[in-house]
């Protein structure tokens, strides 16, 4: 069949619809041939037109065809050297993905004719596979950029009024009773009704997905009746993922992602996204040639400097982007952008981010990675939020990324759970990071780079942290040998499920100290799905490859006892700005005369001197927050105040008796949370200063003092 070709334009990249026709453009600097193959059928095994692409500017391939339209299929053939020493492994017998693919058609049929050398010849990867993968290789899919946005509008919540929720779009659902079964586990899921009703119930603000970009799911897993269910190993960095689509058109999880985004935004509700930009799924040298492997395989990865055969991983996975080439730069880039003009959404987390940070081998946060965000009007204006390590030498960057960006705290995370097992030393560091990490982020930063929390998709749920002292991760086929074997976790006295109701009394305690902990602290909070309502893992802290009840929500067996008390504490955050500043405690008065903005306390009612930090031996601490110490104004220009609190943890196994400090500090408490009890209990009794407070072991007890406030004193 003959077809008009016209020579097009090198951007932008990707397969671009006019209304009229298609302009392809693909980036390869070594490549000596490229052919655009046109399918039409996903699972076709071969194409139904190869069109050479002779016309190439500024090392991009170019060509325009006209009268195609949204939902053909396509890919590329890219010839070249094949030359694995030297880095390069063209191989023309390779139907390859679209780098910069919108959405991209079906998932991976692993077979041996994916990988570029022959599988099982002596050579390895230096062996040269002559097998065509058309037939197992999703397709790339020219979309239609329409959408009725409506009036859209993000919502631009700011940090210090975040409250941040991690979810998978398929676990999130798939077991939900209230959403029709058609829709479970899809980007529709979460768009209906009753999931976002239960987020504006519990005080969500913002909705953290793990990765939505097209993935890639590893052949071991496989083979060996398992999945990729987290989807850390990206292939399409602007396609949303297939899976999650509920109907069945060929590029139907474009619009399905978009009205997800369009619905939570009616909520008031923020999207960020998971992305990785360090690695793609296509491994070490022994993986399959899939896409940038096969389109030039030098100009995207970090290969090693003494044998360009293999590359450099930072990552654990195979290979590392090499974000100091200026096409992965922007391609990087492009896809922000794409995420968040075309798709609507609010901001990222970058995983692994370190890596990114990295020129030649060592991090430097001033990489040109982080100058160009910086500098881009666009993607420097959403949340940046990073995972501030990798697995290389010097990848632990907590505290070291620039202005601008916030980090998931993982010094936060292991000494509020050192603190509530008891381990002894630790009041320091536990008041260091309840009120902000000052010691990581107060030189450039505010308490809201600190993205606080005491779980995350990886590692053990809360429930499994107070539940297990040893990871269970036998399911997941390698011999429990994944997974990390420090959790800072304590099983209470038994490990797992047990009838003994003082332990289980204990974990529902312990699972309130943390989560009373995590929303009373300064930063900005974290909460995984399904902690809220005791979801467990069954001492699995590595479910990367459980695609099922394992990882899912279990809707039907919620704990509505920890569900309830969640759901006030966030609420109750909210409400008050004590516990979300935007700018440091000084422990200085706040006016002449006024008392300090924060204050420590002895059980006697003493003030705290700095012998007392030193105590190894103390695992208890009160702690005053002035209500007028906020140093923060509203909307109108006016002064915000709040009202005074006085949180007193206790983390040692006895109980404690508080006395409350003298009048100077507020006069006339009421008791708002007690840890040992399992609701929130408000009550008329009134503490009086100098009165004992009486603070059972492993507990939380907080005061509130009502200010008097100006008649426009709302809290942000």
């Amino acid at each position: 069949m003959k077809r008009l070709i016209y020579p097009g334009g090198p951007f932008p990249l990707g397969a671009t619809w006019d209304g009229k026709g298609v302009n392809f453009a693909l980036y390869s600097e070594n490549a000596t041939k490229v052919e655009l193959c046109l399918f039409d059928h996903a699972d076709d095994q071969l194409e139904t037109l190869k069109i050479p692409v002779t016309e190439h500017s500024n090392l991009i391939w170019h060509v325009y065809l006209p009268d195609i339209k949204p939902g053909q299929l396509y890919g590329y053939r890219v010839h070249g050297p094949y030359e694995p020493e030297n880095g390069h492994r063209f191989n023309p017998n390779k139907l390859l993905i679209d780098p910069y693919a919108k959405a991209i058609s079906g998932t991976v049929e692993w077979d041996d004719a994916l990988f570029g050398y022959e599988v099982g010849n002596p050579e390895g990867d230096l062996s040269f596979s002559e097998a065509d993968s058309a037939a197992f290789i999703p397709k790339s899919v020219v979309i239609d950029p329409h959408f009725d946005w409506g009036d859209d509008k993000k919502p631009n919540i700011a940090y210090y009024n975040s409250i941040i929720y991690e979810t998978h779009v398929k676990g999130f659902t798939k077991q939900h009773p209230d959403i029709p079964e058609e829709l479970r586990g899809t980007y529709a899921g979460i768009a209906h009704p009753a999931s976002i009703s239960y987020l504006k119930k519990l005080g969500i603000t913002a909705i953290e997905l793990m990765p939505v970009h097209y993935f890639l799911s590893d052949r071991h897993l496989r083979d060996d009746g398992r999945t990729n269910y987290w989807g850390y190993n990206t292939i399409g960095f602007f396609a949303p993922d297939a899976r999650y689509a509920a109907g069945d058109k060929i590029n139907a999880q474009v619009n399905e992602f978009k009205n997800m985004v369009k619905e939570l935004h009616k909520a008031g509700i923020e999207v960020i996204l998971d992305v990785v930009y360090n690695h793609t799924g296509e491994g070490n040298e022994m993986g399959p040639t899939l896409s940038f492997r096969g389109i030039d395989n030098v100009s995207y990865y970090r290969l090693t400097d003494e044998n360009k055969r293999y590359y450099n991983d930072y990552t654990g996975t195979g290979n590392t982007l090499n974000a100091n080439l200026p096409n992965v730069l922007r391609l990087m880039m492009d896809s922000l952008r794409y995420w968040i003009l075309e798709m609507h959404v609010d901001g990222f987390r970058f995983d692994l981010a370190a890596t990114l940070a990295r020129e030649l081998h060592e991090v430097n946060r001033l990489s040109a990675f982080f100058d160009i965000i910086h500098q881009d009007p666009i993607i420097s204006q959403v949340k940046l939020i990073a995972e501030p390590w990798d697995i290389g030498e010097g990848g632990y960057q907590v505290g070291k990324f620039p202005p601008g960006w916030a980090e998931w705290n993982g010094k936060y995370r292991d000494d509020i759970r050192d603190y509530w097992n008891g381990t002894e030393n630790m009041l320091p560091d536990f008041a260091g990071r309840i009120t902000g990490s000052s010691d990581l982020y107060e030189d450039f930063r505010r308490p809201t780079a600190s993205i606080n929390f005491i779980t995350a998709h990886d590692g053990f749920t809360l429930n499994d942290l107070v539940s297990y002292n040893e990871k269970h991760n036998e399911a997941n086929g390698e011999n429990n040998q994944d997974g990390e074997s420090h959790n800072r976790s304590w099983n209470c006295g038994a490990e797992g499920p047990t009838d003994d109701p003082v332990i289980n009394e204990l974990r529902a305690r312990q699972r309130r100290n943390f989560l009373t902990t995590l929303f009373l602290s300064q930063g900005v909070p974290m909460l995984v799905a399904g902690d809220e309502m005791g979801r467990t893992q069954q001492g699995n802290n590595n479910a990367y490859c459980q695609d099922n009840e394992i990882s899912w929500l279990d809707w039907e067996h919620q704990d509505t006892e920890l569900q309830e008390f969640t759901r006030q504490l966030i609420h109750l955050r909210r409400e008050h700005a004590a516990f979300s500043r935007k700018s440091w405690f000084k422990g200085e008065p706040v006016k002449e005369g006024g008392i300090e903005d924060i204050a420590w306390f002895l059980p006697d009612g003493s003030q705290m001197d700095q012998e007392h930090w030193q105590q190894g031996f103390a695992k208890s601490v009160a702690v005053f927050l002035n209500g007028q110490g906020l140093r923060a104004v509203n909307s109108e220009g006016n002064k915000v105040i709040d009202d005074n609190f006085y949180i007193v943890f206790n983390a040692h196994s006895e109980p404690l008796d508080y006395k409350l400090p003298d009048k100077k500090y507020s006069a006339d408490w009421k008791m708002l949370i007690n840890t040992a009890n399992p609701k929130f209990q408000p009550t008329d009794q009134v503490f009086q200063p100098g009165e004992l407070l009486h603070v059972e072991g492993r507990s939380i007890i907080l005061l509130q003092h009502q200010l008097i406030k100006n008649e426009d004193g709302k809290h942000f």
